[in-house]
């Protein structure tokens, strides 16, 4: 019995290891979201227990109103509604807060609103977003995504920097 408790508390342990960050690193990996010319787009999870994948199919100073991304995300949570909150600061200055529905109960805008915990959401396609040229200089970005009962789906700590 104890040796049956033994190999139980060890696949325990192996699991933890694979699924968690490193222990010697207590931070997610910085990841490239796209990078042309004089402009850099990256960017780290700042949720502990998961990272995510995401990337902009075309790095450009002009931000077009229909960008094409890609992201991937294993949830952890139900999204029947899914907000997503950027902050965006400059120097450490505020610039600017929004706060954007993606999916609500009545008014799904994706495929993916309603998707399950343990579900896989994987998005490729335009977006639509206000088309600004990005000025010179290099800033900070927090982007979270929560649910109805606002527990986070994803969030991120980015970096633009344009030259």
């Amino acid at each position: 019995m104890q040796d049956l408790a033994m190999k139980g508390f060890t696949a325990a342990l192996l699991v933890w290891t694979l699924i968690s960050p490193s222990s010697c690193s207590k931070a997610w990996p910085t990841h490239t979201a796209c990078r042309d010319g004089n402009l850099e787009v990256l960017y780290q999870s700042c949720d502990p227990l998961q990272d995510f994948g995401f990337s902009v199919d075309r790095c450009s100073k002009h931000l077009k109103s229909n960008l094409n991304i890609r992201f991937g995300i294993i949830l952890r949570e139900d999204i029947k509604e899914l907000f997503l909150d950027i902050a965006l600061f400059n120097k450490g200055s505020s610039i600017l807060n929004f706060s954007y529905p993606i999916c609500e109960e009545d008014f799904p805008k994706f495929s993916f609103c309603g998707r399950r915990k343990g579900e896989q959401i994987y998005f490729a396609g335009p977006i639509n977003n206000p088309g600004i040229e990005i000025p010179e200089g290099e800033y900070q970005v927090l982007l979270q995504l929560y649910n109805e009962n606002r527990s986070t789906v994803a969030c991120a700590n980015a970096t633009v920097t344009h030259s």
